[in-house]
């Protein structure tokens, strides 16, 4: 068409107040322009701002996404694998509030599936993944930038991917003042952390912690020792969680994985995969610090 009679058929179509038909453009494209999204993360911590990110990338391309929470229930996984299949989607997120590799959703599915946050064990698959061990290496960084030379590492469970990675990147690092301290991802255990490495004698002037409520407990129990945060220790947490960063006396320096970046990083893998461009293997994505008063330069 010539511009002019493009812009009146749209004009038109506004004033008629047109709306496109999904169903007949999916019979003339063979696509549903939609996008299905399986997490294990039940609660939104890590999905919700993944989900945010792939909306993002997918918007541009007018698809949609549709969310299932799975909640740690591989038969109600397998389900809503079904179910999105026989809605005919055109790929698949697969997310959850762990980075540790898990088996493939399934075998031989007839669409693209890109595993994000999470990763696949099959290195066939696409992962788009946060590098944790840069997170860590930045945290120790800033650290030691700010004078600090007797750095303490707090974090979850010895078993715990992530918990691994950020301890031995932040041990190889530097000579930690005191052995690694493992507990829950909790506030509780900060604190109890904390009274830990003081009544150990432990000769430290930071604290590293595997997450941010580790972070806030620790800088509760120095606070309620009459240690004070950040002039005698400086305390750095992981996921800059905006819930626990900004309510932390005093506000908490944290690294922030970029959540809605790896999903729009999983999107825009995803896009390519349907249009016949597959990527295979783990994409992984660096962190960033994000400095608050709980690292003020001395």
């Amino acid at each position: 068409m010539r511009p002019e009679t493009r812009l009146r058929v749209r004009q038109a179509a506004d004033q008629l107040g047109f709306v496109a038909n999904a169903a007949a453009r999916s019979l003339q494209t063979g696509r549903t322009y939609t996008v299905g999204m399986i997490t294990t993360d039940t609660i939104g911590r890590f999905s919700i701002p993944l989900l945010i990110g792939a909306e993002d990338a997918l918007g541009a391309g007018q698809m949609s996404v549709f969310l299932c929470d799975a909640r740690d229930d591989p038969i109600r996984e397998q389900y809503y694998l079904r179910t999105l299949l026989s809605r005919n989607v055109d790929g698949i997120i697969v997310t959850g509030r762990r980075t540790q590799a898990r088996a493939p959703i399934g075998a031989g599915l007839p669409v693209p599936v890109v595993y994000a946050f999470i990763s696949s064990a099959d290195p066939r698959d696409c992962s788009v993944v946060p590098d944790e061990a840069d997170g860590a290496r930045r945290a120790i960084r800033h650290l030691l930038d700010t004078g600090r030379r007797r750095i303490a590492h707090v974090t979850g469970p010895e078993h715990h991917h992530s918990a691994q990675v950020r301890g031995a990147a932040a041990a190889a690092q530097t000579d930690l003042a005191a052995p690694i301290l493992h507990g829950e991802w909790t506030e509780a255990w900060g604190r109890q952390a904390a009274g830990i490495l003081l009544s150990g004698g432990a000769d430290f002037d930071a604290v590293f912690c595997g997450n941010d409520q580790i972070a806030r407990g620790v800088a509760e129990g120095l606070r309620e020792a009459g240690r004070d945060v950040p002039g005698q220790v400086a305390l750095v947490g992981f996921d800059n969680w905006d819930v626990m960063v900004d309510a932390s006396r005093p506000a908490l320096t944290s690294i922030d994985m970029d959540l809605e970046g790896i999903g729009r990083t999983a999107a825009e893998v995803l896009l390519a995969a349907i249009n016949g461009a597959p990527l295979h293997g783990p994409i992984t994505r660096p962190c960033r610090l994000v400095p608050r008063a709980s690292t003020t330069t001395r």
